[in-house]
């Protein structure tokens, strides 16, 4: 169920989840090469990345568009989410589900909150700015 390779870090997983949680870097960390659904973040990530690339390079605004659009917003989310699961599980649930066979316990501090401010704030960001976009595109007419 749950690789048991040595001790996992929440710090380390909280700040992969962040910085690379769309390319399922947190769950290699975790779980494993063998995770089947850390391998499907990154097809999903360049999925989306190709609707980013129509619509900002080629000003292409079509239903297929649109579709890559969602799926790239849906794996960002996913990994801001995981980023906060992550961060503000209590090191005791933590070491029970991820270290229950090490012999050290956690004591993460402040670490792994800071990184989930950090997603907070870029979250809020991304989001008050996609949404005035799309408002705009909706009642702005062009």
């Amino acid at each position: 169920m749950t690789a048991q390779t040595g001790f996992k870090n929440k710090f380390t997983a909280a700040l992969l989840a962040l910085l690379t949680g769309v390319l399922g870097g947190h769950r290699f960390y975790l779980r494993g090469l063998r995770d089947p659904w850390a391998w499907l973040h990154g097809p999903l990530f360049l999925l989306g990345l190709l609707g980013v690339w129509r619509f900002v390079a080629h000003r292409q605004d079509d239903p297929l568009t649109w579709a890559l659009l969602a799926v790239f917003v849906a794996v960002v989310i996913a990994a801001v989410v995981q980023t906060l699961v992550i961060g503000l599980t209590p090191d005791a649930k933590w070491d029970a589900r991820w270290n229950a066979a090490a012999d050290r316990r956690s004591m993460n501090g402040w670490g792994p909150v800071l990184i989930v401010i950090f997603a907070l704030f870029m979250s809020v960001g991304s989001l008050t700015g996609g949404l005035a976009y799309v408002l705009q595109r909706f009642f702005g007419g062009s």
